[in-house]
């Protein structure tokens, strides 16, 4: 039998631009199966999560364009169970929406809030860890979060460093944005630092005092009694939400807190921001190209990443280390070491050829 304390909130608002052509304004990433597994990546999370959680206890938190994408991926959900953001307004605004309608519905719930588009390869451990932290959360007023255990000096997470003690919770000493390689190098060196996973879990009562300290006006623009879990919800998040102040709940919270503690994990995450960090999930040939819907033939190729419509036929000659990506009427050819250059990419494409392609 599920805890009916347990609840989760899966954060699925993004476009996930750095994997276009694939992800688009009208149907981003989290909602293609971006591996070839046979569910898109909403579908393998809300399962994952459900583990553990009742599946009426998740709720899903998108922009309210993605609205009917949500509801067809994911048909144990009902339309009570959708946060639908009217703006973009980062992250603390909508977790500070969906604690205020969790406490209305269970003073005494605990929160899992992570986001949609993760790859967990070990998820009986993402469960164990999960219980380990709503129990503790539970228990005392604390505000969780997971710490990934580095495997590299990666200049792309941020960093969180902890006290060490012998507690498997440990307390946060502090919290570094995205470093550079030769402060990642030593932050590897140093053993006391882990990746920020943005996955988050706290009692509704523990958030909800942390906005009270750090955001009170949000907290006062959100907090209104009789409206969560009403018809009068969607009105009210419709009229207030473009006020909310656009801040994460990294900064707005989390680095301004007392009480942040860490869970070291290690359950083979992989954040899958970028085609780079697909590649790296997929199994490769002998000459590490790895490929996804297409069925190639690879001469004097290494290291490529190929996806394309299922069964399309690739000839790939000469080419190293470059991510070959085909969409419908879209193709893109760009070297691996360049894939950050693909927001701007985006940009240009936008402006050449029109926003029906991005």
């Amino acid at each position: 039998m599920k805890n009916k304390n347990f609840y989760a909130v899966i954060m699925a608002g993004g476009v996930g631009s750095r994997f276009w052509p694939v992800s688009t304004q009208e149907f981003p990433k989290q909602f293609h199966d971006m591996l070839g597994k046979g569910q898109s990546l909403i579908q393998r999370t809300f399962s994952r999560i459900n583990d553990l959680v009742p599946s009426e206890n998740i709720l899903i938190a998108t922009n309210e364009k993605y609205e009917d994408l949500v509801l067809d991926q994911i048909p144990k959900a009902s339309k009570n169970q959708l946060l639908l953001e009217p703006e973009m307004r980062n992250t603390a605004p909508c977790i500070l929406y969906a604690a205020l309608k969790i406490y209305d519905q269970n003073p005494d719930a605990v929160i899992l809030v992570a986001p949609s588009d993760h790859w967990i390869d070990d998820e009986a451990e993402f469960s164990r860890n999960i219980e380990t932290s709503f129990e503790a959360c539970s228990q005392q007023d604390i505000l969780m979060t997971l710490g990934i255990q580095p495997n590299s000096p990666n200049t792309g997470y941020g960093y969180i460093q902890f006290e060490t003690s012998e507690d498997e919770i440990k307390k946060v000493k502090n919290f570094t944005e995205k470093p550079n390689l030769e402060t990642a190098e030593k932050f590897l060196a140093s053993g006391d630092y882990l990746w920020n996973a943005g996955i988050f879990v706290w009692s509704a009562k523990s958030i909800v005092k942390a906005f009270e300290k750090s955001l009170p006006d949000m907290l006062n623009l959100f907090n209104a009694s009789e409206t969560y879990n009403t018809n009068k919800e969607a009105s009210f998040i419709k009229s207030n939400y473009e006020n909310a102040e656009n801040i994460s709940i990294d900064f707005g919270i989390m680095e301004r807190a007392s009480n942040v503690h860490v869970l070291p994990v290690d359950f083979g995450w992989n954040d899958l921001g970028t085609w780079g960090s697909l590649y790296n999930k997929l199994e490769k040939d002998a000459s590490k190209n790895a490929t996804v819907g297409s069925e190639t033939i690879f001469r004097d190729a290494q290291g490529n990443m190929v996806r394309t419509q299922s069964g399309k036929r690739v000839v790939i000659q000469g080419l190293n280390d470059y991510i070959v990506v085909e969409k419908e009427d879209v193709l893109l050819i760009c070297p691996k070491k360049d894939e950050q250059d693909i927001k701007q990419i985006v940009a240009d494409v936008k402006d050449t050829f029109g926003s029906d392609f991005v």
